[in-house]
């Protein structure tokens, strides 16, 4: 059974916002890219991406048995969820937060190396694991049943907006690092929306019934 229509519209909104806010993840694609070139910033992002999959997979077939097992363990994931996206929210809005396109300085590499170093950067990095543990079970109806279908379905369309904004972000990295380097107040407004969607998934639990 596939997510709720109401349930994947509104997982859909929350990925469009978030990829229109983007986090730490796309700081090296954007480096990357005004290191060495749009090319390069493109095979990056093929290996990120792939790197996602692995995590939502892995969630995904997580939260199947989690909840086939112990339901009320899957329910106090849900809240840790919760609490961990509160912090995210948090983690945006600090002050002395930096924003997503202030560039560091990269090596120059060849693709092969760029991919791997992509792929590695996203399955090694155990806050994207935590944060697909946080934000799908937000979206699954367990009471649909099918908790690993909608887990996938929810995971891959996430991944599928996210790829589209990255590589957006990608192909215009240089104009939009020039704009917002004259315009700061944009760039703490970015991270103010981040930190609000964070904020507002966590906070759509805690009014909602125990399904």
């Amino acid at each position: 059974m596939i997510p709720s229509a109401e349930n994947l519209a509104l997982f859909a909104l929350a990925s469009v916002l978030l990829a229109l806010s983007p986090g730490p993840n796309l700081l090296y694609l954007i480096s990357r890219t005004l290191c060495q070139g749009r090319r390069a910033g493109v095979v990056s992002l093929a290996g990120t991406s792939l790197g996602f999959v692995f995590h939502v997979l892995a969630a995904a077939l997580g939260l199947s048995a989690i909840f086939l097992t112990v339901p009320l363990l899957y329910d106090l994931l849900r809240y840790a969820g919760a609490a961990y996206l509160l912090w995210l929210a948090w983690s945006a809005v600090r002050p002395g937060g930096q924003g997503t396109f202030t560039a560091r300085i990269l090596p120059q590499d060849p693709p092969g190396r760029l991919f791997r170093i992509g792929l590695l950067t996203s399955i090694l990095n155990p806050k994207i694991a935590l944060f697909y543990l946080a934000l799908l079970p937000q979206f699954i109806d367990a009471s649909r049943g099918g908790v690993l279908v909608q887990s996938l379905v929810l995971g891959l369309l996430q991944i599928a907006i996210g790829i589209v904004s990255d590589l957006g972000f990608v192909l215009a990295a240089a104009q939009i690092a020039a704009w917002l380097a004259k315009r700061p107040l944009w760039s703490a407004l970015q991270r103010w929306v981040l930190g609000t969607v964070f904020a507002g998934i966590a906070l759509k639990l805690a009014f909602e019934t125990r399904k």
